[in-house]
């Protein structure tokens, strides 16, 4: 259902469009530059900004001062500007007070931050509590180094003021009020894997899911990092209640392969339906446990909220050598990765709003599929035969303490032919479904007297009206 609706080709090019567009603005904790992002993201998707006001305690935390920053470098004796905030946002710490001022080496050197490992690469730095500070490549530092202890004019237009925390929410009503929450950060400058790739796949899942019908409400949260997650946690306590599944999405354009952290319950139904999706791609991944490190499933897991909410990246933070480094450019991001890391967001769509738990009305014996038209004659196609399959195990199993999920699990077959079967045998009659509010209750089998008489069922023709327009569901396959 889903699927059906993105275009790899299209999607790849409209997330890299938005990446670009968005690359050279300086995102922080706070700031116009966050405020920019989201006006750009609702273009494409409906989005509500919230603003909490500098002050303001939000659990443990208390909103900072809002930090903007206009231009910034350190200037030569002869004019030139030997580090330039216009060639990179990087070159400044974020949250750097504002300062003008004349200092020789000695002094400037405290203030200047370098990856001597990574020489050419300018580093990812940010300090709220802090003074003011630079960041250049190793090799830039060296040169400035060998002059000796010169003078140079050091300008940092920033400013520090009370304002506001920003952050953006876009809401998809489903026929349920249960949601399906998703979050991405908005905080860092001019870095493509972190986090313009999340935010890119967020934006495009939210678009493909605002164009079709749904059970659960979807809801996007687009916020900085931590402190922004937990404003919004302050702000919504009693709605997260109604939250049943969540992933956050974060560096989804490296070209590693997809690496799932597990929510802190473990074994959440979006645990299994992700290690599923995962698996059913048939290419390299990894399952990890929980950690309270990394970025806002420490938020939405921890234990006063406890939410089912993991984490899905390509390579994680930390464990490619371009994380928080100017290296980490739109040349970094493969664009069959992000439409990879898209298509996969799909098919947990798919399930999450899918996986019904059903209940077999006839559970005494098997009801006579003949004339249902869903018994297949012996010789049949094999796709007929594991169709065949696919209708005797959802039979079984629709027991009203299993999901579709669990069914395909169980029997081996995909997700998308146990669901076909399981339309199938609802539009006969043969299947009921079981309340989606209340999927932990024991939906209740009935007797042999309550069974009795001929279950409701469509003609010969209609269902195998049905299975046509059935077969032309196929999930949009996933990069290998």
């Amino acid at each position: 259902m889903f699927l059906s609706t993105v275009n790899n080709d299209r999607a790849g090019g409209e997330m890299l469009e938005l990446m670009q567009r968005v690359w050279p603005l300086h995102r922080c904790v706070t700031g116009d530059g966050v405020r920019e992002t989201l006006r750009v993201l609702g273009e494409t998707i409906p989005l509500e900004i919230t603003e909490v006001p500098t002050g303001t305690r939000i659990l443990d935390w208390t909103v900072p001062q809002e930090w903007n920053i206009r231009d910034a470098y350190i200037q030569d004796a002869s004019g030139v500007k030997v580090v330039d905030y216009g060639q990179s946002n990087l070159h400044v710490v974020g949250y750097s007070q504002g300062v003008r001022a004349r200092l020789c080496w000695n002094e400037l050197q405290p203030h200047l931050s370098t990856l001597p490992e990574k020489p050419d690469w300018i580093p990812y730095r940010v300090d709220q509590q802090g003074d003011w500070g630079f960041c250049l490549s190793h090799r830039q530092y060296e040169a400035l180094a060998s002059r000796g202890n010169v003078d140079y004019d050091i300008v940092i237009d920033a400013q520090r003021r009370d304002g506001s925390l920003s952050y953006g929410e876009c809401y998809l009503p489903g026929k349920s009020s249960d949601e399906v929450l998703f979050s991405a950060h908005v905080c860092h400058p001019s870095l493509a894997n972190d986090n313009l790739s999340g935010i890119a796949v967020s934006m495009m899942l939210a678009k493909a899911l605002a164009k079709s019908e749904h059970w659960y409400s979807y809801r996007f949260v687009f916020a900085p990092a931590t402190i922004g997650a937990i404003a919004w946690l302050a702000n919504n306590r009693e709605r997260t209640a109604r939250i049943q599944h969540g992933l956050v999405l974060a560096l989804l354009g490296h070209p590693g392969q997809s690496t799932y952290k597990k929510s802190r319950r473990g074994n959440a139904a979006i645990d299994q339906i992700v290690e599923y999706v995962l698996r059913q791609s048939e290419s390299p991944f990894e399952i990890r446990q929980f950690t309270p490190l990394g970025y806002d499933e420490r938020q939405f897991c921890s234990p006063g909220f406890n939410l089912p909410v993991g984490c899905l990246m390509r390579t994680p933070n930390g464990e490619y050598p371009e994380y928080h480094t100017s290296a980490d450019d739109m040349s970094l991001i493969a664009p069959t990765a992000l439409v990879d890391s898209l298509a996969k967001c799909l098919s947990i769509v798919e399930i999450v709003d899918n996986s019904h738990r059903y209940l077999n009305p006839r559970p005494y014996g098997e009801p006579a599929l003949g004339k249902h038209s869903l018994y297949r004659a012996y010789g049949a196609a094999d796709r007929e035969a594991s169709f065949q399959e696919a209708i005797l195990w959802t039979l079984n199993l629709s027991d009203g303490a299993h999901t579709l999920l669990d069914i395909a699990l169980r029997s081996g077959l995909r997700f998308p032919e146990i669901r076909r079967a399981a339309a199938a045998l609802s539009e006969c009659g043969l299947l009921e479904t079981c309340n989606r509010q209340s999927l932990s209750d024991d939906c209740g089998l009935k007797s042999v007297e309550e069974v009795g008489g001929d279950a409701p069922r469509r003609t010969p023709d209609a269902a195998r009206s049905l299975l046509c327009e059935l077969e032309r569901f196929e999930p949009c396959p996933t990069n290998r």
